[in-house]
């Protein structure tokens, strides 16, 4: 089939499926580095799209915030066009939930220097859609794929536009189509997970401020420069979190994420059902949203969400990246960072194979360590919903998590050492015991979840303020060479172990509902973690 413009078939050294966001940040990426490489970015939705109501994954953490703002140079679009975000906050259940104060909170005092966003998915995608056209990339909309022929040297992928067939060659076929995975599906690729969660969402045109949910004043003297509603906030409950998200086009996003087995799907599926939910479990939120429901934008539901896959990077020169290939779950905001480790991956990939190096052997190795990455991640997930309303537990899984993530994961993203495949080859023995510690972590606080439910009243507590968290976060930004920071992330591993143990002592102490929850800092580690020996 000929390109009905040229009467030829137009050759490009890669095709990307899909310009949303994990596809429109790849093709950036990608010519930075190669201002002379070919690309064709094949999207099926008209462009432009609109604000606010488009897609949900608003939220980003640090992995993201450095990958948009440093290694994409997005960050005069991000600082003018999105909103920055005031970290993670949790409001745990009191068994009312008709008052956040009366809620134990965990949640920052101030911005991060690590930058992190809230993030308008419209808005950055048209940009990106726009920018990536002027740099001379080749970006269609309303073009969707009918066929994908794998071949060597070049593939072949036919596709509708504005209803006429074209066809182009490509050394290179990258999946960016989200779910429709449109790779994995041809080639059966699916792969099941345990993990069974549902979630439903909408955003209503207007900004809804959390701050304003309560007059007192000791509350509000917690984060005294009223911005709690520039946090990505989680209402939580036993099996499920309920997220407010501020976006910069003045709408506010409303989610829901719940256990399938705790809150069954059928109990969420409709936005009216959503608000009947709302008003059992979480009624202060309920009683927000019946002054905004002129203003909804949207409602979108999915089942069962978190998906798995058998490969995603082949040395036959094909890809997935974004949720075309693994999706773990929203809690933590992990997706946009697996846009970002992708990324960074499959860039390698092809600009080595351009180069006319031989990367058969390192896809390979990039596949297994992507895929052991994402299994780490739901360990984070699988079965651990149920702690959710659970303040004593759950907010030392959250420092555990933390710790885990700007210690280890983190760290090696900002240096850039997921593209470098022998780096990554000499760290095996460690990610593997990181890897059994994590999940020995989570077993344990599932475990300790079980035992363990006595209610808390209302307090506060910044896990910044607790040294070794605040000391991870903060390095991540520090120049390192490749000695000083395996040494690094050895001490920081060491660390990770103490704390471990500390915990586990921790949990054997007997408890009251009046008591405050103590996070060891650095200089308790050693004695804790010797109690527990």
């Amino acid at each position: 089939m000929m390109d009905q413009m040229t009467g030829s078939t137009p050759r490009y050294d890669a095709i990307i499926l899909g310009g949303g966001l994990a596809g429109l940040c790849l093709a950036r990426q990608l010519t930075q580095e190669r201002p002379d490489i070919r690309l064709l970015v094949l999207e099926k939705r008209e462009h432009p799209v609109p604000e606010a109501a488009f897609k949900v994954g608003e939220s980003t953490v640090e992995i993201a915030g450095h990958y948009f703002g440093q290694v994409l140079r997005l960050r005069q679009h991000m600082d003018e066009c999105q909103l920055p975000k005031l970290g993670i906050r949790y409001f745990f259940d009191d068994g009312a939930n008709r008052d956040l104060a009366r809620r134990y909170e965990v949640g920052p005092v101030d911005f991060s220097f690590v930058g992190s966003y809230q993030i308008d998915r419209g808005r950055l995608e048209n940009f990106l859609f726009a920018d990536n056209r002027t740099r001379g990339i080749d970006v269609r909309d309303r073009a969707r794929v009918r066929e994908v022929t794998f071949g060597d040297p070049h593939h072949r992928v036919t596709f509708e536009e504005r209803g006429v067939e074209y066809a182009a060659e490509a050394r290179w076929v990258v999946d960016a189509s989200g779910r429709g995975s449109l790779l994995k599906r041809k080639m059966g690729l699916q792969k099941p997970v345990g993990h069974l969660t549902n979630a439903t969402w909408w955003r209503v045109s207007a900004r809804v401020k959390l701050d304003d949910w309560s007059d007192e004043r000791a509350w509000k003297s917690h984060v005294p420069n009223g911005c709690r509603w520039l946090s990505t906030n989680h209402l939580m409950g036993r099996g499920y979190w309920v997220w407010l998200i501020p976006l910069a086009s003045d709408s506010t996003s409303f989610g829901i994420v719940a256990d399938t087995h705790l809150h069954p799907y059928p109990t969420l599926s409709r936005l009216d059902k959503s608000l009947e939910w709302l008003r059992k479990h979480e009624p202060q939120c309920a009683d927000v949203m019946d002054g905004y429901t002129d203003k909804v934008e949207d409602f979108l539901a999915l089942n069962h969400y978190a998906h798995g896959c058998e490969r995603v990077f082949s040395g036959d020169r094909w890809c997935m990246v974004g949720e075309s290939g693994v999706f773990t779950d929203p809690f933590y905001s992990p997706g946009s960072d697996f846009i970002g480790i992708g990324n960074e991956m499959v860039c390698e990939m092809i600009q080595r194979d351009l180069d006319g190096e031989d990367i058969r052997a390192d896809a390979e190795s990039f596949n297994v360590l992507f895929l052991r990455l994402f299994e780490a991640y739901l360990k984070v997930y699988e079965l651990q919903y149920p702690m959710m309303g659970n303040a004593r537990v759950m907010t030392r899984k959250v420092a555990w998590d933390n710790g885990c993530y700007w210690g280890i994961t983190a760290l090696l993203f900002f240096h850039r050492k997921y593209r470098d495949i022998e780096y990554l080859r000499s760290l095996d023995a460690f990610m593997r015991r990181f890897f059994l510690l994590h999940t020995r972590m989570q077993r344990f606080l599932r475990e300790w979840d079980e035992r363990d439910q006595t209610p808390l009243g209302e307090g506060f507590l910044n896990i910044l303020d607790i040294d070794f968290l605040g000391r991870l976060q903060r390095s991540l930004t520090l120049p390192l060479d490749d000695d000083t920071l395996r040494r690094q992330l050895h001490e920081n591993l060491d660390l990770l172990d103490r704390f471990a143990r500390a915990l586990m002592a921790q949990s054997q102490q007997p408890v009251h509902a009046a008591d405050p929850l103590v996070i060891p800092d650095e200089a308790a580690l050693s004695s804790l973690a010797g109690a527990s020996a």
